[in-house]
């Protein structure tokens, strides 16, 4: 499948990619980092500054990024994948794919990592499931092996090293404020869009 070229369906692609832009910019350029990690992460403190109740926090975590570098990185690769995705499972089911990536990459870093204190920051969860879905969608069997499924899914693995590898490399050119990278957060975002792809197209063209 050749990726969409028109941009008058990823309304909501671009809305998200906005909304986070504005949210993350105004922390940086406001020097709001402390207020932001204490809204988003510790609303259920009583002696911390007011928040969002805990359940919301794998959401208000996507609008909070280390710096410009992290922030840019991670909207180019929303925007790239986004866009085609959402022109093929449409709007609703890019936002679903989306929440659930957030909650996916919470839980993956969660399940390997419960004891862990620092708080997870960025969309980058998120948007690997977008990515996920993107490569069971679009992707291209490079891979030779006689069983065409197999191809994709060996694609889809190729493609998820790469993009948790560019995370390292954006982690440790950052390396702002002594937060690591959540590799299981992404793997988890993505294993959710991989197993979200298929279902949310069927549903979308149940009736076609």
């Amino acid at each position: 499948m050749r990726p969409p070229q028109s941009w008058r369906t990823a309304q909501v692609t671009v809305f998200i990619a906005v909304a986070t832009a504005a949210a993350s910019l105004t922390v940086e350029l406001f020097g709001l980092w402390e207020w932001a990690l204490h809204a988003a992460f510790f609303a259920d403190r009583p002696d911390e500054l007011g928040g969002v109740p805990s359940w919301l926090t794998p959401l208000t975590a996507t609008l909070i990024h280390i710096d410009i570098l992290h922030l840019a990185f991670n909207m180019l690769m929303l925007v790239y994948c986004g866009r085609s995705v959402e022109a093929v499972l449409g709007p609703a089911s890019l936002a679903i794919l989306y929440l659930v990536g957030a909650y996916a990459a919470a839980a993956g870093q969660y399940l390997v990592d419960p004891a862990s204190q620092l708080p997870m920051v960025g969309a980058s969860g998120a948007v690997s499931a977008v990515i996920g879905a993107y490569a069971m969608l679009f992707g291209r069997n490079k891979v030779r092996v006689a069983d065409a499924r197999l191809a994709m899914w060996l694609n889809a693995l190729w493609l998820m090293a790469g993009w948790v590898g560019l995370q390292l490399l954006i982690g440790y050119a950052s390396g702002a404020y002594g937060l690591g990278v959540a590799i299981f957060a992404h793997i988890g975002g993505f294993i959710a869009g991989v197993l979200l792809a298929r279902p949310l197209l069927i549903f979308r063209y149940r009736k076609a």
